[in-house]
């Protein structure tokens, strides 16, 4: 859990002010290893979601939509227009013609098909400019076939969109916010083909952990053993528990009690940081050994001024600029931090305070910590 007066203090303190630190105290259960549910530590392996993508047209943009110099939105047209019986005369050099598509863009549609997804079912689609449109506000889909990665059409997207920015022009000025050339459609596309699954020929049910870790596998096989009855599940590996179904038994009862089991679970200490926020985020399992650490450093700065050498009147001297150049070096102050043995996470962030170290310090800091072996965790840099 948080532990909220330390980070008070923290507030308080400059350090913030360059960077944020956050760290987890772990408490006694913790340290054990926390409780979860089998579903949300780990998936049922085969039951998944399924991408989808599609090439279209919006239509109905405010001017805003592609230059002529791009090509697909009008060929697109063409071949929409020839599906419906309308010709249109060809021309021009690129086989495209001279319809102006200021009014429509080309864009790539997404969507997420959720597993057990049937016919009829209704979902969310993602539509993305593929030209060089500056706004699809006020824009509408064109039916769009969207399609899996056989090449199968599962779904149909159509409708009209909806923008969480805009993009304004006017007096040769311009203002945007967010992404324009983005949009959503809320329950956008139709399913046309399910995803064939049945339960009913699962012999065998396999769980997949989100993170690899034996004991969490080892302890999640003895969990369901407890709430089925009977030695029927067997950790594969790090990562997979097979657990075996037994005959005629009804799966979906069967994957109801499975993801409902509550496991022990351990997951690895680790410390995450992001060099760009400048915001570090210390798991409360994270672990110190005995070290020193010396930080400071040796600033140099070179500066260079301009200036006009004027000669005396009637002299034969010209006038000349000469630049003159100074170098200032500071060697900072060395800052040491002892961490004794048993030294806890608290303790390195009251020592980074004390020094005013700065995010990029406390990044290297925590780096050369790793490489020393006193940081026992995972360091992750974002």
């Amino acid at each position: 859990m948080l532990n909220l007066n330390r980070f008070s203090s923290l507030l308080a303190g400059s350090v913030l002010s360059t960077f944020l630190l956050l760290f987890l105290t772990p408490s006694a259960a913790e340290t054990a290893g926390s409780l979860a549910r089998v579903k949300d530590v780990a998936t049922i392996e085969g039951i998944r979601d399924n991408q989808l993508v599609g090439f279209g047209l919006v239509v109905g943009l405010r001017g805003t939509g592609d230059s002529s110099q791009t090509v697909f939105p009008a060929q697109t047209l063409l071949s929409v227009l020839e599906r419906m019986g309308i010709t249109v005369p060809q021309t021009g050099s690129r086989g495209a013609n001279n319809m102006q598509v200021k009014n429509m863009a080309g864009v790539f549609v997404v969507a997420t098909l959720p597993p057990f997804s049937r016919p009829g079912n209704k979902v969310d689609v993602t539509v993305s400019s593929a030209g060089d449109a500056r706004s699809l506000e006020g824009g509408i889909l064109l039916m769009t076939p969207l399609y899996g990665p056989d090449g199968q059409v599962f779904a149909e997207a159509q409708g009209a969109l909806v923008l969480g920015g805009y993009m304004a022009v006017a007096g040769g000025s311009s203002r945007q916010m967010n992404h324009p050339t983005t949009a959503r459609i809320p329950e956008g596309a139709l399913v046309e083909r399910a995803v064939s699954l049945d339960l009913t020929q699962m012999h065998t049910v396999t769980v997949v952990l989100n993170d690899a870790d034996f004991h969490t596998a080892e302890r999640m096989a003895s969990a369901i053993d407890r709430v089925m009855g009977s030695p029927r599940a067997h950790a594969v590996d790090s990562r997979r528990v097979v657990l075996e179904a037994g005959q005629n038994e009804d799966v979906a009862a069967l994957l109801d009690k499975l993801e409902s089991t509550e496991v022990e679970v351990f997951p690895r200490a680790r410390v995450v940081v992001n060099e760009r926020t400048g915001t570090v985020v210390i798991g409360g399992k994270v672990r110190l050994q005995p070290v020193s650490i010396l930080h400071g450093g040796l600033s140099v700065n070179v500066i260079a001024t301009t200036q006009v050498s004027q000669p005396e009147p009637f002299s034969a001297g010209t006038t000349q600029v000469v630049q003159q150049t100074s170098v200032q070096a500071q060697d900072k102050p060395v800052n040491r931090i002892d961490l004794k043995e048993s030294a806890t996470v608290e303790d390195l962030v009251q020592e980074l305070q004390r020094t005013g170290a700065g995010a990029r310090d406390v990044i290297s800091i925590l780096q050369a910590m790793k490489e020393a072996g006193a940081l026992e965790a995972d360091l992750q840099v974002l």
